[in-house]
């Protein structure tokens, strides 16, 4: 679908950022795209903003014109966040990049929205602080946040909700709000800052956020089990949640993920069903946190408990879980991954784990399953050609299956991916419409022509 932008908007935008206001073919595209199997929807045009006042003037000439602005990061997200389906600019906030402020004393850190966690982290080296959040890509920390993201860590530190203390937002007609602020806790007003995380940059642009931080662990230590089953594996990760040990990471990784990562990584794990583990702590707290689990993890089969203490081994063993994902793509050279992600509450883990291996079971094309399990959140990584009608049809019907059973344990249709385009059918199941009527309301209250990331999150109607 084609569209144009006015005139005096493309030039009052080219005499304020000159360089960093594009047009170009190749730039469009790279905008109106992430890893999802989304056909890409380029924007008319993109702009790198740097600061605040900028990001408020681009939003503001927009509204003017009633234009749509699409916040976009580094693109890693998967369910078409970024796409731009009825054009519009992209926000590109990656230039935005500066840490403003580290308050090694009170935990917490002041960001521009396009700073990384890997760039967050390497400024506090030497600080005895960390940010723990983890989704694996190296993803800015303003994406993180308005997808309310998760990833490794969230069993013991939470997810991006738990550890956003205060945001800069631009809104849709270009005001600058700051909610939130530095103290740990406060009864006043309405809590705007949990609102706007997760909103997927519907209701506003965030531009700076405070973020808590965490002492680096005293001693750290992972370690990899493997199983007769993917049940098994599932049951001690119950056992060792329902006993309280404090574990940092439980990751799990079927067969396929496995093979997948053995190939890409050039490592030599047992290919069968695997569950990562890493402890933090004191030196004894660790050693008796980890002597627990490979005791529950023996008494339900799991064997060749692998140790990782030295920091070079445990880097290199959670470097071969995240590349899980780009892993799995190698084993369908030209495929697209038809992504979904669901959580539910641990005790009901195992059987909707089990129930979802039997529809994979019925199906044609290749299903990796892996997951944050010890918070409830598995991830399927199905394998598509885009162009087969067959397998696209194969993959919609494991993703709906997936979500459907999910929400009717009580769980969510998306731990930590979002909404986005690709969910939006399953707000009314999991919410019920009332919910979703507010959500719809709160939107309209903020952003009254629906100018700010259009059609993501809330569904048509």
């Amino acid at each position: 679908m084609s569209h144009s932008l006015p005139e005096t908007l493309i030039h009052s935008l080219q005499q304020q950022f000159q360089q960093r206001f594009s047009q170009g073919e190749s730039q469009c595209l790279q905008h109106g795209r992430d890893e999802s199997v989304h056909t890409p929807q380029p924007p008319d045009a993109v702009v790198m903003a740097e600061s605040t006042a900028e990001v408020a003037t681009v939003v503001r000439l927009c509204a003017q014109h009633g234009i749509p602005v699409i916040p976009y990061g580094v693109g890693s997200s998967v369910e078409g966040h970024v796409l731009a389906p009825q054009g519009g600019i992209s926000l590109d906030l990656s230039g935005m990049n500066e840490v403003l402020a580290i308050h090694a004393e009170d935990g917490d850190a002041v960001v521009q929205a396009g700073v990384t966690r890997k760039q967050l982290n390497d400024a506090l080296k030497g600080t005895g602080l960390f940010f723990p959040i983890d989704p694996g890509a190296d993803a800015t920390l303003g994406g993180m946040a308005a997808t309310r993201a998760s990833g490794t860590n969230a069993v013991r530190y939470g997810t991006m909700k738990d550890n956003v203390l205060a945001t800069t937002t631009v809104l849709a007609d270009g005001r600058v709000m700051k909610t939130g602020g530095r103290s740990r806790k406060s009864s006043a007003g309405y809590d705007l800052t949990r609102l706007l995380v997760g909103s997927e940059g519907t209701l506003g642009v965030m531009t700076e956020l405070t973020v808590k931080l965490y002492p680096i662990p005293e001693a750290m230590s992972a370690a990899v089990c493997t199983f007769p089953s993917i049940e098994a594996a599932v049951q001690t990760v119950i056992q060792t949640i329902q006993l309280g040990i404090p574990v940092a990471r439980i990751e799990l990784l079927d067969a396929l993920s496995l093979k997948a990562i053995n190939l890409f990584s050039k490592t030599t794990l047992a290919e069968a069903p695997t569950l990562f583990f890493e402890f933090h702590g004191s030196p004894a707290g660790v050693e008796e946190q980890a002597q627990t689990v490979q005791a529950i993890a023996g008494e339900l089969g799991g064997t060749d408990f692998e140790w990782a203490t030295r920091p070079e081994d445990r880097s290199r063993l959670w470097q071969a879980r995240h590349d899980a994902y780009f892993a799995c793509l190698q084993l369908k050279p030209g495929c697209r991954s038809f992504p979904t992600d669901v959580c539910v509450p641990i005790s009901r883990l195992a059987e909707c784990i089990a129930d979802t291996q039997a529809d994979i079971a019925q199906v044609s094309i290749p299903i990796a399953l892996f997951g944050h399990v010890g918070d409830g959140n598995f991830h399927l990584v199905v394998l598509v050609d885009t162009d087969n009608p067959k397998e696209m049809k194969e993959a919609a019907w494991i993703s709906q299956r997936v979500v459907e059973r999910a929400i009717a344990m009580e769980g969510t249709c998306t731990g930590e991916h979002g909404i986005g385009l690709g969910k939006r059918q399953y707000l009314p199941l999991e919410h019920g419409d009332v919910a979703v009527e507010v959500m719809r309301t709160i939107k309209q209250a903020l952003d009254p022509h629906n100018r700010l990331n259009p059609g993501k999150v809330l569904p048509p109607g």
